[in-house]
C-alpha cells in the first residue's frame, strides 16, 4: 500500500529483531502504528482484538503465530493451531492457512521446525500478495469495462463499497480495492462510496485512509444511505469482499452486506464479491447450511471513540449499561443477489457449476 511516497505491506518479518510487525488497524486513521509480535499469544491479541483484520490477513497473521509459537517451543504446533483456530469462528482464511501449515510442518518432523514454519509463514505472505494483485487486475478490468460502457468519458465510474477490503485486510493490495487500484492505475476515473460499517467504521476509518494515501476520489456515507444513494442514480457497481463463500455462490461478509445487495438487486445494479479461491470453502454447500456468525462485545455499538477537540483521544458510552446489545458481525448474501465471484483466476458466475472450476486451485 502506498504510505507517504513509499510503498508497505500490512505484515512482515524484521529479520534483525526477529519480530513480526503488523499495521496496529485500532489506532488508524488517527495515527499510523507498528505493533510487533513476539509470541504466540501476541499473534492471538493481535487477531482477537482487530489490529489485524480481514480474511487474507488473518490467515498469514495465524502462520506467523504458529512461527511464534515453534520458535519457543519446537513440539508446540498442535497446541498453537487449535489456539490459532479459536481466534475468529467465522473467516475461513484462517482455517484454511492453519491447515496448510499442519501439513507442511507435520510432515517436516521437530527438525529446525522453527526455521521451517518462517519460511512458510513467508512464502504464504508472498503468495497472498501476489494472488489479491491478480484478482486486482481481474477486478480493474471488469471496472474498465462498466465505466466504458456506462460512462464513457462522461464521468467517472461510481463504486460503492461496504467494510474494507482493500491492502489494509490483505498483505498487499487487497480484494474488493484491489480492483478499484489497478483501475485507477489504468486511467479509469473513479469515485468511490464508502460505506462507514458500523459498529467498528472499518469503512470510516480505514477504505477511506488507503483510499485518501491512494489519491482516489471517495465520500464517506453511513450505512443507512447506501440505498438511497443508489436510487438516487449515483452508483454503477458494487463491489465488496467476503470473509466466506459457499460452494454455491453465497458471500458472507461484514454485517450490512446483505443489505448492500438487496438495495443493488432493487435498483438494478451489479453486485461483485472479490476474493482469493482460499476464502471460498467448499465444505460449506450453500446458504441453506448455517455457518459459525462471530457475535462480538456490546461494547463496540455501546461506546465509541474519538479525537476531542484539543487532540485527546476519548471513549464515550452512547447507551445506557442495561441496554441489551447484539452485536452480529457478519450476514450473508445469497448467490442469487451476487452478479460474479472476483478472483485470481478471473470472475466467475455464483454458482454451484462456475464455482467448481476452482475446487482444485
Amino acid at each position: 500500500m502506498p504510505i507517504k511516497g513509499g510503498q508497505l505491506k500490512s505484515i512482515w518479518y524484521d529479520a534483525e529483531a526477529c519480530e513480526v510487525c503488523v499495521v496496529d488497524q485500532t489506532r488508524l486513521p488517527h495515527e499510523f502504528a507498528i505493533h510487533r509480535l513476539r509470541t504466540l499469544e501476541d499473534a492471538c491479541e493481535a487477531i482477537t482484538s482487530m489490529r489485524v483484520r480481514g480474511a487474507p490477513l488473518i490467515g498469514v497473521t495465524a502462520v506467523f503465530g504458529v512461527y511464534l509459537a515453534l520458535r519457543e517451543n519446537p513440539d508446540s504446533l498442535e497446541i498453537a493451531i487449535k489456539r490459532l483456530r479459536e481466534t475468529r469462528p467465522t473467516a475461513v482464511n484462517l482455517h484454511w492457512a492453519l491447515g496448510r501449515a499442519a501439513r507442511e510442518l507435520s510432515e517436516q518432523g521437530h527438525a529446525d521446525a522453527a526455521g521451517m514454519s518462517l519460511a512458510f509463514a513467508l512464502a504464504l505472505a508472498e503468495e497472498d500478495a501476489a494472488c489479491c494483485e491478480a484478482l486486482g487486475g481481474h477486478g480493474g478490468e471488469l471496472l474498465r469495462r462498466l465505466w466504458r460502457e456506462h460512462c464513457g468519458q462522461d464521468r467517472p465510474l461510481q463504486v460503492l463499497t461496504h467494510c474494507n477490503a482493500g491492502a489494509l485486510a490483505a498483505v498487499d493490495w487487497g480484494t474488493a480495492l484491489a480492483a478499484v487500484y489497478k483501475a485507477a492505475n489504468a486511467g479509469v476515473p473513479l469515485h468511490v462510496w464508502v460505506n462507514e460499517t458500523r459498529p467498528r467504521n472499518q469503512g470510516g476509518a480505514l477504505t477511506c485512509w488507503e483510499l485518501r494515501q491512494a489519491g482516489i476520489d471517495h465520500s464517506l456515507i453511513v450505512d443507512g444511505a447506501a440505498g438511497h444513494v443508489m436510487a438516487s442514480g449515483l452508483v454503477d457497481v458494487c463491489i465488496t469482499g467476503s470473509d466466506r463463500v459457499s460452494a454455491a455462490g453465497d458471500v458472507c461478509n461484514k454485517i450490512g452486506t446483505y443489505q448492500v445487495a438487496l438495495a443493488a438487486r432493487d435498483n438494478n445494479l451489479p453486485f461483485y464479491a472479490a476474493l482469493p479461491v482460499s476464502t471460498i470453502d467448499f465444505d460449506w454447500p450453500s446458504a441453506d447450511e448455517a455457518i459459525p456468525i462471530e457475535e462480538r462485545a456490546a461494547e463496540e455499538i455501546s461506546l465509541t471513540s474519538g479525537i476531542e477537540a484539543g487532540g485527546r483521544e476519548t471513549r464515550v458510552r452512547q447507551y445506557p449499561e442495561e441496554t441489551v446489545v447484539r452485536n452480529f458481525a457478519f450476514d450473508v448474501t445469497p448467490a442469487r443477489l451476487v452478479s460474479g465471484i472476483i478472483t485470481e483466476h478471473g470472475v466467475f458466475d455464483a454458482n454451484r457449476n462456475s464455482l467448481a472450476a476452482l475446487a482444485n486451485n
